[in-house]
């Protein structure tokens, strides 16, 4: 799995318990989805579509660094399905896990439009290309 983003976990970020919040936990999870499907089907219209069960494995705690780990599972005809892993960037401790993430290809009336891709491409390897 590749780690993309990385984020330090700051007071505003935290639950009662002091913890990482769940829900901004979630929130950038699918920010990060989006962003990396985006990239991949190079379209902006990509929306989340679904994202399955979520295992809350560990916590985090203010001033740490948490690492977001996104992976391809499969190229469907309008979607794109991801997995995600959230870890600690300091001890690799697993945060939490998501095992899918469909992400969807829209063309400009909203719905689903193919997207014509079969495999994970990297932008270096598209300006190689031109």
């Amino acid at each position: 799995m590749r780690f993309h983003t990385r984020k330090w976990i700051k007071p505003e970020d935290l639950n009662p318990n002091g913890t990482l919040f769940g829900g901004r936990l979630l929130e950038w999870i699918d920010e990060e989805a989006a962003l990396y499907a985006i990239i991949q089907l190079e379209n902006p219209k990509t929306v989340t579509k679904y994202i399955s069960e979520i295992d809350f494995i560990s916590s985090a705690k203010q001033g740490e660094i948490v690492e977001i780990g996104i992976e391809v599972v499969k190229f469907g005809t309008a979607s794109l399905t991801l997995k995600c892993e959230v870890r600690n960037k300091m001890t690799r401790q697993t945060v939490i896990k998501v095992d899918k993430i469909i992400m969807v290809s829209l063309d400009n009336n909203g719905n689903p439009e193919p997207h014509g891709k079969h495999k994970v491409e990297f932008v270096k390897d598209r300006l190689n290309e031109t």
